[in-house]
């Protein structure tokens, strides 16, 4: 579906890691935090930021995605089963990941473009580690620059928020 004709994060999917595809739709009614990550970047032990939110909180209804990409430096590796590896291997991942992706500039994922479209281009991801949050009703709520830290205040206090409906 075009980015334009799309009305929630429910209409967007993403080539899955492991094969197959990773439905958005599959999530209806979680909260998710949607990253796009890089293997070799200096931002990259935001995993195990992600990696403990997602311990925390997925048992109260949150879903953390991690979306590759090389768009910000290069700073991924090429190959997925590369990408899995390290992840698994350096920050014990274990939330749903897609294949790498392009998530800036003309050839954006589909959902980064509705992204931008709904909240605004300087809600764009400029560097690996942007965060989307993404409410029960598959609406965006909020956008966290590289430097937000997964465990910074702001974003655990939007996502408690979401998880208790407020």
């Amino acid at each position: 579906m075009a980015s334009e004709d799309a009305k929630t994060v429910y209409d967007f999917s993403f080539p899955s890691i492991i094969g197959g595809e990773l439905h958005l739709a599959d999530y209806q009614g979680k909260v998710i935090l949607l990253v796009n990550t890089a293997s070799m970047c200096g931002f990259t032990p935001q995993y195990t930021g992600l990696q403990k939110l997602w311990d925390d909180y997925r048992d109260d209804g949150l879903v953390v995605i991690g979306v590759p990409s090389a768009d910000f430096g290069g700073q991924e590796y090429a190959e997925d089963a590369a990408i899995q590896e390290f992840c698994e291997v350096n920050f014990d991942v274990d939330f749903p990941m897609a294949s790498k992706t392009t998530v800036s500039g003309a050839d954006a994922h589909p959902f980064y473009k509705w992204a931008i479209d709904v909240l605004g281009a300087d809600k764009a991801p400029n560097w690996n580690f942007h965060k989307y949050l993404i409410g029960r009703n598959g609406q965006l709520v909020d956008s966290f620059d590289t430097r937000v830290k997964p465990g910074d205040d702001v974003i655990v206090d939007a996502i408690k928020a979401q998880l208790s409906g407020h």
